[in-house]
């Protein structure tokens, strides 16, 4: 597994303690910014780790903004992108098993480190269920389509 990796300015420290964890697990990984807290616009970031994602530079992709909720919204434009805002280790399970997600999107202001490395854990360890979940995926990707 490869890891795409990005953060704002907000969420630059939680990016780097994620990174040592991926270190730790090694778990090859491409940071694609910020380098540091100085003010960045999320939606470039949120762009970059996807399009390493759907472009097969990368299994999965990690984005830590503030709350997750503008880099959720912003990877989600990029089709193919399944991006979930999660808040706890259940919820970045679930994007997995039940939504086939491919970027997990982190708080960096609203997530303990601690609580957000169980996250990152869940979230690269779960696989996707399939089943009756395909049916589901299947309608977002022509929502997809039906947009363009």
């Amino acid at each position: 597994m490869r890891v795409a990796i990005g953060s704002d300015h907000a969420g630059f420290d939680l990016k780097e303690t994620i990174k040592a964890l991926l270190d730790q697990l090694r778990i090859p990984y491409e940071d694609f910014g910020s380098a540091s807290t100085a003010s960045v616009d999320y939606p470039d970031l949120a762009a970059a780790v996807s399009h390493a994602v759907v472009d097969g530079g990368a299994d999965r992709g990690i984005l830590v903004c503030g709350t997750g909720i503008g880099m959720a919204m912003a990877a989600n434009k990029i089709r193919g992108v399944r991006a979930a805002a999660v808040w706890d280790e259940s919820s970045a399970r679930f994007s997995r098993a039940h939504n086939n997600a491919n970027i997990m999107a982190l708080g960096g202001r609203t997530t303990p480190a601690d609580r957000a490395m169980d996250m990152v854990r869940a979230f690269l360890t779960t696989e996707y269920e399939g089943g009756r979940h395909d049916r589901r995926l299947e309608k977002i990707a022509r929502l997809e389509r039906e947009d363009s």
